[in-house]
């Protein structure tokens, strides 16, 4: 049989489906639906140079009050204030959209230790460069102080 014929017949064999591994889920847990009430403050500053500045009240998964700047470094900083966005989902976890139409958003979820508020697509509330540097902010449920990984 001729080589191309044969590099032809390769070409057409069957890719292996990966099976997943069992006790294993094919990706991560859902956002469990867990009721969020939090006074919560979180002020810190890191070795590195980041700091963050949060601020979140929630009552019955509501957003009563939320404002965060983050500062990575030198570099510039990141700033989310609740008057630019509105509540668009309460549960299993809290979302807001940037009431600019850019599709950023802001989403609040409950673990067992830790209470998170992070962002998705809020490149434009950036300085220009640190988009991918800027984390979510961890609030302990207990105390509302940031809770740590």
């Amino acid at each position: 049989m001729p080589a191309a014929a044969l590099l032809a017949l390769g070409a057409c064999s069957v890719i292996p489906i990966p099976i997943p591994l069992p006790g294993r889920g094919p990706g991560p847990a859902p956002i469990a639906d867990r009721p969020i009430d939090l006074d919560g403050a979180c002020v810190q500053t890191e070795e590195d140079g980041f700091r963050e500045n949060a601020q979140l009240s929630v009552r019955d998964n509501r957003v009563l009050a939320l404002d965060w700047t983050l500062q990575v470094g030198r570099r510039g900083s990141c700033s989310f204030h609740q008057a630019d966005f509105r509540q668009t989902k309460t549960r299993p976890h809290i979302e807001l959209a940037a009431r600019d139409g850019s599709g950023c958003r802001l989403m609040v979820w409950q673990e067992p230790r830790r209470i998170t508020l992070a962002h998705v697509g809020c490149e434009n509330r950036c300085t220009p460069g640190i988009y991918e540097q800027a984390w979510p902010v961890m609030f302990d449920p207990n105390t509302g102080r940031c809770a740590h990984p």
